[in-house]
């Protein structure tokens, strides 16, 4: 029997079951026949910081830069409109920061500072690419013995589970758009595990106690009334969450974009997840309430409350 004032999540779980099915091959075929558009921090290279006296034109930067041979150079406001950054595949070169220097004052009318020019090499490079990998996979892990202890653990593949979905997705929206992934987007992700995970423990939480109260319900109504409970802290909290990353994608500059652009995609993944993956995986694996039943003390008396 259905539980009354409860929303029927799992009654449209085939739909979400298709849903990310389709999100999950699309991105695990873009990531497989493109990959990544790795950026500097990643595949090396050079970083040159430069100051205008006045707002700098970064188109007229870029087709100077193409004429001079300095092809695919990124080229951003730093700080402020006269701060550029500019970022170039090149491999180090002592001259480099002369050379660009030069090409830039050539038939610009005021002064050119040159800041700072980093190299990063490709041997670097190699090097946090196999250490973000490790930091996710150390991250997974430690999120399922976490929720293995905290709940149950048919709770941590449900969590573990939601938690890939939303990394592939969100790996494969970068992929997909050819958008640069960097060290910011990295950081992006780990904290979309993070946000996801928050969410995914808030609604198991419930699950559990809901399991251990209501005695004779069906998992599936049982799941459904944890659901509904805290769809409002779950909606609140994402959409809070959403008007400072918007804020900060709009007003936060270029530089900056890749990070945010990776946690609003990861919010909206994130919120669904929690929803209908990890309680979708629970109902697969036929969760019950002999898996949560609190173990008695022998001989200590107890004290049946429930329903």
């Amino acid at each position: 029997m259905a539980l009354d004032n409860t929303l029927n999540f799992m009654g449209y779980r085939k739909i979400a079951q298709i849903a990310s099915a389709i999100l999950l091959v699309i991105s695990i075929a873009s990531l497989s026949t493109n990959g990544l558009k790795l950026g500097l921090d990643f595949t090396g290279g050079t970083l040159v910081e430069v100051a205008y006296d006045k707002t700098a034109d970064l188109g007229s930067i870029r087709s100077a830069l193409e004429t001079a041979g300095y092809n695919n150079a990124l080229v951003i406001n730093f700080g402020s409109d006269q701060d550029v950054l500019v970022r170039l595949p090149q491999s180090n070169n002592s001259q480099l920061g002369d050379e660009l220097l030069a090409v830039l004052k050539n038939g610009h009318e005021g002064d050119i500072d040159l800041h700072r020019i980093e190299y990063v090499g490709p041997q670097v490079g190699e090097e946090l690419r196999e250490q973000g990998g490790l930091g996710l996979l150390a991250a997974l892990i430690s999120v399922m013995i976490y929720v293995t202890f905290r709940f149950q653990f048919k709770f941590s593949i449900g969590a573990v589970v939601a938690l890939a979905h939303d990394v592939i997705i969100v790996l494969g929206f970068f992929s997909l758009l050819r958008l640069d992934f960097d060290l910011t987007v990295l950081a992006a992700i780990l904290a979309v595990i993070g946000y996801s995970l928050n969410d995914t423990i808030v609604v198991s939480d419930r699950i559990r106690e809901n399991f251990r109260l209501v005695r004779k319900g069906r998992s599936e109504d049982i799941i459904n009334r944890s659901l509904t409970q805290t769809l409002g802290r779950t909606l609140m909290t994402s959409i809070t969450t959403l008007l400072v990353l918007t804020s900060l994608f709009v007003f936060g500059g270029e530089i900056i974009h890749g990070f945010a652009t990776a946690l609003i995609v990861g919010v909206f993944i994130g919120t669904y997840s929690s929803i209908f993956v990890a309680a979708n995986m629970l109902l697969a694996l036929n969760i019950s309430q002999e898996d949560l039943a609190i173990p008695v003390v022998e001989g200590a008396d107890h004290v049946d409350g429930m329903p």
